[in-house]
């Protein structure tokens, strides 16, 4: 069976010329254009989903892609994949999530077979190889994250240095004498996530603008063989009045439990604030104080903002922020009034 590739070969041109000729969305001069045609008969080549065939037509569907990996927190995730589907349902889109870590290929693969109007990217590495790819795909995409290098393209995120500063300011205000970061295991740090790294530097740099030592412990492992560790630390946490930031709900689920068994609770003795959306903050045993990272927010930015580029819209791409949202629960509430 013929390829977009084998299409390109033939007609000597790129294979984003040969996406361009199916979709129309550039410009292609008419002697390119009867090459690719011609080739595309000679191959009895055939688009898949060809909506796109024709210049101008619509798939109506829109490709989200996002890493499922051992170390992915998947309640996390789902708030983000609902919103989403939520608002293309509104716009009678339909969804197709790709979930494989095929890297640049899989979205050329979405977009040179016509199968989506724009992409969705998550879970964007510092030094992502999709990145490059994205920028020259004949469709629009929108990348919920930051690359080092966001030149020219459409990125939303929370604000990562914002949510470092409300989570140390809160529990300066619980009175604590020092600030203790639940760090990363060594699985997640060596993915590279750049907002893994901001969170931390972040709270590092709010601890001492506010004149505090700041230590993290850093699980040695993914889970409670990493975490075990934590319990020989709560003794002097405890004496210190020492706040902690939890970045993770696995994280503050992990910290509170050990706190617990070891007789420490949690705002009375112990002020706690972790990173994660507000249902989930709600429904720990004790209700938790939390940075909100917004990712419905987030989420109906980056569509709202990947909608307008299929509307027609040429404005500069850009980075794009949510403020994030501190509210005060039982962890720091006891301390703080």
């Amino acid at each position: 069976m013929a390829t977009a590739s084998d299409v390109a070969k033939l007609a000597g041109v790129s294979q984003s010329t040969v996406s361009y000729v199916m979709s129309g969305t550039r410009t292609i001069s008419p002697e390119t254009r009867a090459r690719v045609e011609a080739a595309m008969r000679e191959l009895s080549y055939h688009p898949n989903a060809g909506a796109r065939a024709l210049a101008g037509s619509r798939t109506n569907v829109l490709g989200l892609v996002t890493r499922f990996t051992a170390t992915t927190e998947v309640g996390a995730l789902l708030p983000f994949i609902d919103t989403i589907t939520g608002y293309c349902r509104e716009r009678d889109y339909d969804v197709v999530l790709v979930t494989a870590d095929e890297g640049p290929a899989g979205l050329e693969r979405l977009a040179g077979r016509a199968i989506v109007d724009g992409i969705v990217l998550m879970d964007i590495r510092r030094d992502d190889d999709r990145v490059a790819t994205a920028r020259e795909l004949d469709v629009p995409v929108a990348l919920i994250g930051i690359p080092d290098d966001s030149a020219g393209l459409d990125c939303v995120d929370f604000d990562v240095q914002a949510a470092g500063n409300l989570a140390v300011e809160e529990l300066v205000a619980a009175g604590s004498s020092r600030i203790v970061l639940i760090g990363e295991a060594p699985e997640v740090r060596a993915q590279g996530f750049g907002f893994v790294h901001q969170f931390a530097d972040a709270v590092q740099d709010a601890a001492l603008r506010a004149g505090l030592r700041c230590d993290t412990f850093e699980p040695s492992a993914e889970g409670w063989v990493g975490f075990g560790a934590f319990g020989g630390l709560v003794a002097d946490i405890r004496a210190d009045r020492a706040g902690i930031v939890a970045r993770t709900p696995q994280a503050i689920d992990m910290t509170m439990q050990i706190l617990l068994s070891d007789g420490v609770t949690p705002g009375r003795e112990v002020p706690l604030v972790g990173l994660c959306p507000d249902d989930t903050a709600e429904a720990f045993r004790i209700p938790v104080t939390n940075v909100s990272p917004e990712p419905r927010d987030v989420s109906r930015l980056a569509m709202a903002t990947l909608f307008s580029r299929l509307g027609g819209s040429d404005a500069p791409r850009e980075v794009l922020l949510v403020a994030p949202r501190l509210t005060r629960r039982a962890t720091t509430a006891a301390t703080s009034d």
